[in-house]
């Protein structure tokens, strides 16, 4: 039943809402347009406030989904965050995709919120923290994720080996993002010197 599940995990990552978003706004493939990316900040650009809202919440639902499909299941917390990974993983490299995903906050905030729901003030917070600083919504949302291990462990008690979990869901999430964090960390290097 557990691999059931895992698998059922993988492939409502493969869900890309972005790409359903596209295709209902008739302009093909979202992943060919703007950044390429199906998530929700370039179906924004691309479509409007409407489109970044539905891949947003489409991207999140999915995650949410599988964690409430663990809860009556009855799965453990680690198997359960262990299905959230599959998702995420299944979000940014999904098979029906040609491997050709998104990057995974929406699916990661989604999954973890229905895990731990009062996690959204924590990573509220960092972020506040974060934005002035960087004044990057990228930077400023990856860079409020890394609370959460801490806040697991430190709040609300989870065990090391479901905190390693989730900082590896989180490692996950930031290498699909690889690119925006050097492009961020160049532009201020080179407005440095300049």
């Amino acid at each position: 039943m557990v691999f059931m599940i895992y698998l059922f995990a993988y492939f409502a990552g493969n869900l890309l809402t972005g790409v359903l978003i596209s295709s209902l706004f008739k302009k093909g493939d979202i992943r060919g347009t703007g950044s390429g990316n199906p998530g929700a900040r370039n179906a924004g650009r691309l479509y409007g406030k409407k489109a970044f809202i539905f891949t947003f919440l489409g991207d999140a639902v999915k995650a949410a989904i599988v964690v409430v499909v663990c809860s009556i299941f009855q799965l453990s917390p680690s198997e359960t965050l262990f299905a959230l990974l599959l998702t995420i993983l299944g979000h940014i490299k999904p098979i029906l995709f040609q491997f050709k995903g998104g990057k995974g906050i929406s699916s990661f905030i989604g999954g973890i919120l229905v895990i731990e729901p009062i996690m959204a003030i924590f990573i509220i917070l960092g972020f506040i923290i974060l934005y002035p600083i960087s004044k990057s919504f990228t930077i400023a949302g990856l860079g409020s994720f890394i609370v959460i291990p801490f806040t697991a462990y430190f709040v609300f008690h989870y065990t090391m080996a479901e905190v390693l979990l989730i900082f590896l869901i989180i490692l996950i999430v930031i290498a699909a993002h690889q690119k925006d964090i050097r492009g961020y960390f160049i532009k201020k290097f080179t407005s440095k010197n300049t």
